[in-house]
């Protein structure tokens, strides 16, 4: 199961189907599959089908509400999409922030999040933001900063995603690096290996008496360079003391 399965995207009044398909385009080009529409001026039709071309499960199995109370019902978190600054401040994420947000939250699988989009020519009312935890907007170009709703429930669904696979990455690395805790062991350790291996050597006849330092360094150089673990040290240390025993 994904995070993003639990993250719902929120349409309210949407008065242009083609704008839900191409919403639902967008939502799943980043992997999220919960699309709710509130009240929705008409509902999905063949446009709307057709807009969302690969995407047109997410229209068929698209939760249509009466209110965004109801649409909203069992989330633990909701974020609201607003475009202009309002009077009343709110708790403001810019769009990455907002994805990590959400993604942090639809992290505990026993939680659904809502990211809320209003109206196409309005947005959402002050009465339904305040129903909001955290707003968000888009920094756009100040002098042309209109977006459709599909282009900012593509930016804002991106967000998501990066979010997403940042955490999992992250998750990787940790479970990389509880594989890689590996135990090494301490120089006394390693020091009397050295004399258990000149020793054997020395027994052998590998090596001379009156000149083991040569070989020994080299085989200190290899020994070091391979930094042996305690494991592959154990191992070694057993071979030598096979060797010792067949010759006495």
């Amino acid at each position: 199961m994904s995070y993003l399965d639990n993250v719902k995207i929120v349409l309210v009044e949407t008065s242009h189907t083609g704008n839900m398909g191409s919403a639902a385009r967008a939502m799943k080009t980043m992997g999220l599959t919960n699309l709710c529409l509130v009240n929705p001026i008409i509902k999905p039709d063949s446009q709307s089908i057709s807009l969302a071309a690969g995407a047109r499960d997410i229209i068929k199995n698209a939760q249509i509400f009466s209110s965004l109370e109801q649409a909203i019902a069992d989330c633990t978190l909701v974020i609201g999409t607003s475009a202009r600054s309002r009077s009343l401040q709110w708790p403001y994420l810019t769009p990455k922030k907002c994805g990590d947000k959400i993604i942090q939250e639809a992290s505990n699988l026993h939680t659904q999040v809502a990211l809320v989009f209003g109206r196409e020519r309005v947005g959402l009312t002050n009465e339904e933001l305040q129903k909001c935890h955290y707003h968000v907007g888009i920094p756009a170009n100040p002098s042309y900063s209109s977006l459709n709703l599909a282009m900012s429930v593509q930016v804002l669904c991106y967000e998501i995603r990066m979010s997403m696979l940042n955490l999992e990455d992250k998750q990787s690395e940790r479970e990389n690096e509880n594989m890689a805790e590996t135990e090494f062991p301490i120089d006394a350790d390693i020091e009397r290996f050295y004399q258990h291996l000149e020793q054997t050597l020395l027994q052998t006849g590998f090596i001379n008496a009156n000149h083991p330092g040569q070989i020994m360094g080299r085989l200190r150089r290899l020994f070091t360079r391979a930094r042996i673990e305690q494991q592959e040290l154990n191992i070694l240390r057993g071979i030598l003391t096979s060797i010792n025993k067949i010759l006495h």
